[in-house]
């Protein structure tokens, strides 16, 4: 047998890479030093230079810090994939006291029967404004990214609602902001101030039109269900309801005997209900303008009112106190809640549980929870008053009046406005947190060491979308 000898080696004639074959060839390089070293340097030294850059230019060096988020995307995200696996219809995974488990923290809407998940008392930022000023309303835009206050300077001022920072300002009012509010729909915005003047403001702060509403301050402002109308509560003693598309005044309601400090429609009727400086309360009728029925539980100033999101309970705060909560479908008194030391400036539910929240002019923030009677409550009638102690304390939220106070769209985040001339956010308790002030009557939030940057780029405007519930909801 002949053996064939090959004309050139083996290794001469170069052959193509098989794909995906993975030759190592990391330990022939020598030992590297660590990476995050260099970036630590590269980053130290970049701050250097930019603070040496400021300071040759005569501009004041701002402290970098983090921006704290609190975010609810990451929980609804979690609830609809939970919805669509879950074994049963109320199942939640259980909530254990450790850290890690904040994963399982879902929005309020996950946790139906349980409304101590909505107890928003954990202090998250507080807000404030370059001139500094007492802030008299507070809202969340309709889609729920950002936080728009009013103040006695007549400026609206637009806070990011993840970050908390300051994103823009403008001068809306000449006068003192006294009440706002956007429409249902989220396309328009309604304001008053000191003077009795109203204005209407697109979701991008352009003013569309302006006019002498009352003759003395507006204090409360409230749109109709369908958006067609609004009421206006003023200090000249009389409610004024207007057409919104033609700004054109269109009954005038008359029967309280002194200043009228708040009024509030029905979520889904024609109903009104204000409250006065005369101690009492009335319902009327907006297409007759006629009185339906007139409370006078109150001893004092009745200041803030608020229904509940079924509209079956209004509660009122007052001057004497004490926040009162009334069943309007047998017309009678719910319960007394009574824990504040002086009087109470305002009045809030929570969209999702039957939770209520008052500011009082102590500064202190309380939480009732009106799901149930106190257990030392011996009474079987579901309409025999009963006195109702606080669910959760912040006895020092604020140094002042509290005047407004508002919950995020979703009820994961409380925000509060004050006459100590803070915005403050506050969040829910979270599983295992050391710092937990639930249940210690509550701490002083931390002093404002600065001020919220306003050098920032100004946002010129801000977007809207559905009432009360962002899109975030909509996947449940």
């Amino acid at each position: 047998m002949s053996c064939t000898v090959p004309l050139l080696p083996s290794g001469s004639i170069p052959r193509p890479p098989s794909l995906g074959q993975w030759t190592p060839k990391k330990y022939l390089l020598g030992p590297q030093p660590p990476p995050t070293t260099d970036d630590d340097h590269v980053r130290v030294q970049e701050h250097e230079m930019a603070a040496a850059r400021q300071l040759a230019d005569g501009k004041t060096v701002m402290k970098t810090r983090s921006r704290r988020t609190i975010d609810c995307n990451g929980g609804m995200g979690r609830w609809a994939l939970l919805r669509k696996h879950r074994p049963t219809s109320t199942y939640v995974p259980c909530m254990r006291p450790a850290p890690p488990y904040i994963i399982n923290l879902f929005p309020s809407v996950a946790y139906a029967s349980n409304s101590s998940t909505s107890l928003c008392t954990k202090f998250i930022h507080t807000s404030t404004n370059k001139i500094r000023c007492p802030v008299n309303v507070v809202t969340w835009t309709p889609e729920g990214r950002r936080v728009l206050t009013g103040s006695t300077s007549g400026e609206f001022t637009l806070w990011n609602g993840l970050t908390f920072n300051f994103e823009t300002i403008l001068q809306a009012h000449d006068s003192a902001v006294r009440a706002f509010q956007f429409t249902h729909s989220g396309a328009y915005l309604a304001s008053a101030d000191q003077s009795g003047i109203i204005k209407y403001f697109q979701p991008n702060m352009n003013n569309l039109t302006a006019w002498q509403g009352h003759r003395e301050a507006i204090r409360g402002l409230s749109f109709s269900p369908n958006d067609g109308r609004f009421a206006t509560a003023s200090d000249d003693s009389t409610i004024r309801i207007w057409a919104f598309e033609d700004s054109r005044e269109e009954r005038i309601l008359t029967g309280h005997g002194w200043d009228v400090k708040c009024v509030e429609w029905h979520p889904s009727k024609g109903l009104l209900v204000s409250g006065s400086k005369d101690n009492s309360m009335k319902f009327w009728d907006p297409r007759t303008g006629t009185v339906l029925s007139t409370l006078h539980q109150h001893k004092n100033t009745v200041q803030a009112l608020a229904w509940s999101p079924d509209g079956n309970l209004v509660a009122s705060a007052s001057r004497d106190q004490t926040v009162r909560v009334f069943d309007i479908r047998a017309m009678k008194e719910l319960c007394v809640l009574k824990g504040h030391k002086k009087e109470v400036c305002s009045v809030t539910w929570h969209p999702v549980h039957p939770i209520l929240v008052s500011g009082g002019s102590e500064g202190a923030v309380l939480h009732w929870d009106i799901s149930g009677p106190e257990p030392s409550s011996l009474s079987t009638s579901p309409y025999t008053s009963t006195t109702h102690g606080p669910r959760a304390a912040l006895s020092q939220a604020h140094d002042s009046n509290v005047w407004s106070l508002t919950f995020h769209p979703l009820g994961h985040l409380l925000v509060t406005a004050s006459n100590d001339h803070t915005t403050r956010f506050w969040s829910r308790e979270r599983p295992g947190d050391a710092t937990s002030v639930f249940s210690g009557g509550g701490e002083k939030p931390p002093e404002v060491v600065e001020m919220s940057g306003q050098d920032e780029e100004e946002v010129p405007g801000f977007s809207y979308g559905n009432r009360r519930w962002s899109l975030a909801l909509d996947v449940l």
